[in-house]
């Protein structure tokens, strides 16, 4: 990272309840058509695949029913967006759950979402969340930083790397609090009706202060089941969980990292992995790498950031991945944020080569 780190322009201002705040998305300069043509082109991947099955559309169908009961936030913004980009309120609900609809049909072809993904309790910038956004390159044009405000979030403003047209904390966020959460995608072998991961994040970071609260809230609620969370808090709590359809494992402690399979004894039976896919076949290569490399070091700002530009010629595994194709999955951005500071590092494109910009969550 250069040490001249300049903001970007504003993030994009997402104010009051959720549903206002989904329509907001709609004044952040993208063209709606943008936003149209991207999801169009993932469903259409989706249906081409074979994941439109009668099994799916009716778990969607339960899913759908126990968001709107328990969720109703997360709905209320999607909704939102689906009026701001005049879209079918149902398109946008199924392309949150690709990746689940993709793991319901055996793992077929599918653009292929990965993420590496760690955090430390403390270090010469306090405690650190890192995070390469491994995604269909699909999202790289419409993906944007944003900054929410509300009355339903309890810890005040939160900043997002997500993608327009997407609700909440499509990626990873940070709150006023100093909260931080990250996710990685995990395929697995069993999905029940319950939370989905992206709803989860952002009811996190709108209602806790605290990695163990948030551990608590986890706990006690069902999941859908697929991917990890990656967690730190501004007095130095870390912790990852893994998310299956009927448990969760904790890991708690001063580093811990994650990328695309479940490592717990009591679920990395559960991880469902495509041998045809490059972000499967990296991924305990990349977290053989992380385990390498980060015990032992205080990590800084600077330092997470060239570790999460590395490649295979640097170090054995990409952390940083490229693909042919433009719209191929690959690392479409990088996030470092620092709890104690409020501040949020993001590249908005390959970490290797794109231009770093900071901001204050509580700005």
């Amino acid at each position: 990272m250069r040490a001249d780190a300049t903001p970007p322009a504003e993030p994009v201002l997402l104010v009051g309840d959720a549903g206002a705040r989904g329509r907001a998305q709609a004044a952040s300069g993208a063209a709606p058509g943008e936003v149209r043509a991207t999801m169009a082109a993932r469903l259409t991947e989706a249906r081409d695949a074979g994941l439109m099955t009668e099994g799916a559309l009716a778990y969607l169908a339960r899913q759908r029913a126990f968001s709107e009961a328990h969720c109703p936030e997360a709905m209320a913004e999607m909704a939102g967006i689906a009026e701001a980009f005049d879209l079918p309120e149902q398109d946008v609900f199924l392309h949150q759950h690709l990746g689940t609809l993709k793991d319901l049909a055996g793992g077929a072809a599918l653009s292929e979402d990965g993420c590496s993904a760690w955090a430390v309790a403390d270090g010469p910038d306090g405690p650190l969340v890192v995070k390469n956004r491994d995604f269909s390159g699909h999202h790289a044009a419409i993906q944007r930083v944003f900054r929410h405000e509300g009355p339903d979030l309890a810890q005040g403003p939160v900043l997002c790397l997500g993608s327009l047209g997407s609700p909440g904390a499509y990626s990873s966020g940070m709150n006023a609090a100093g909260l931080a959460v990250v996710d990685t995608q995990v395929g697995v072998r069993i999905h029940a009706v319950g939370w989905l991961r992206y709803f989860l994040m952002t009811r996190i970071l709108s209602r806790c202060a605290r990695v163990d609260e948030a551990l608590a809230l986890i706990r006690a609620l069902p999941h859908a089941g697929g991917g990890t969370l990656v967690m730190a808090d501004a007095l130095g709590g870390a912790a990852v969980v893994e998310l299956a359809a009927g448990a969760v494992a904790t890991e708690e402690g001063p580093l811990v990292c994650r990328t695309n399979h479940f490592t717990s004894t009591a679920l990395a039976h559960e991880t469902l992995t495509d041998s045809t896919s490059r972000i499967d076949d990296s991924s305990a290569k990349r977290r053989a790498h992380l385990d390498a490399e980060l015990p032992g070091r205080p990590w800084n700002v600077g330092a997470a950031a060239a570790l999460m530009a590395q490649h295979v010629e640097d170090c054995g595994a990409s952390v940083c991945q490229h693909a042919g194709a433009a719209t191929g999955a690959r690392t479409i951005a990088c996030t470092v944020y620092c709890p104690r500071s409020g501040l949020v590092y993001a590249c908005l494109d390959a970490p290797c080569t794109g231009p770093w910009h900071h901001l204050s969550v509580t700005a």
